[in-house]
């Protein structure tokens, strides 16, 4: 019996009993830790909870504003928090050079739904604008980098999901998974496994990219059907051709730390048209 298989049925358990990553996250929460993180009073995640220590976090700013220590986010303790206290997302037009809790909010759910722009620090740059373009091209709209009710009412539509089953690319527990990690968006799963290890296709695809790229070191892609892909990354070898046609289970590479990793892992995403969705809902 393969090894994977004594371990394969947790992991799937796992999957399925996992909330949705973002599940129960609000935009404006996030913006509003965003604001908190730029004060200094709240290092946690933005992840768009209002738990303990956001609730802490806004209790301590309101003591330091000298505001009325209650813990609601009402309007003085939105303009005591200053230029990304307000406005709300849809009372303006956003675009490059806009600054505010919108573009905290605009840079969360653009990262929930698969195309993260860097930090969430509510300031609109290149990179949001960039962010932006791609979704509007996914979601068939104008592609102007401009953030109008048009684009804001298909960023309020569920993030995708896998239209396709995958199997796990290497047979051993995850760590990080997809969701925010510190003040940016982890985009994937972490499989720490010892350098070396053999990574497996996790369906039957055609490999598009077989190189390094900036962040993700040797990496690995895979095209399967109905729109989706999948990335394998910090790679310490690389064992395909860009045009390979690979079968489910094939190693396509070996575990690295190369690119941004601070340990042998594999960092492996599910992507929808171009999307990053969770892949743990697709896991078979």
């Amino acid at each position: 019996m393969r090894f994977g298989a004594l371990i394969a049925p947790p992991l799937l358990a796992l999957a399925l009993a996992a909330p949705a990553a973002g599940a129960g996250a609000d935009a404006r929460v996030a913006a509003l830790q965003v604001a908190l993180r730029a004060q200094g009073v709240y290092a946690g995640d933005v992840d768009g909870l209002n738990g303990p220590n956001t609730a802490a976090a806004v209790r301590t700013f309101q003591a330091r504003a000298k505001l009325t220590v209650d813990g609601v986010v009402g309007p003085a303790t939105r303009k005591a928090l200053g230029p990304l206290g307000r406005p709300g997302l849809g009372t303006r037009s956003l675009a490059v050079g806009r600054r505010g809790w919108d573009v905290a909010s605009l840079q969360f759910r653009l990262a929930l739904r698969g195309f993260p722009s860097g930090g969430f620090d509510g300031v609109f740059g290149p990179q949001t604008e960039a962010a932006v373009r791609r979704f509007q091209e996914w979601a068939g709209l104008v592609e102007d980098g401009r953030v109008g009710p048009a684009t804001t009412l298909a960023l309020a539509a569920p993030p995708a999901s896998s239209p396709v089953t995958f199997a796990p690319p290497l047979f051993v527990p995850y760590t990080d998974g997809f969701g925010p990690r510190g003040a940016r968006m982890h985009t994937g799963l972490d499989f720490p496994a010892p350098h070396g290890t053999p990574v497996l296709a996790a369906r039957t695809g055609v490999v598009t990219v077989a190189e390094s790229i900036a962040g993700y070191g040797s990496t690995v892609a895979l095209k399967h059907e109905l729109g989706a892909s999948t990335l394998y990354a910090h790679l310490s070898a690389i064992l395909v051709q860009p045009g390979e046609k690979v079968a489910a289970g094939q190693p396509l590479g070996r575990v690295g730390a190369t690119g941004a990793a601070t340990g042998p892992h594999l960092h492996f995403e599910v992507r929808v048209r171009g999307a990053a969705v969770d892949p743990l809902p697709a896991f078979r």
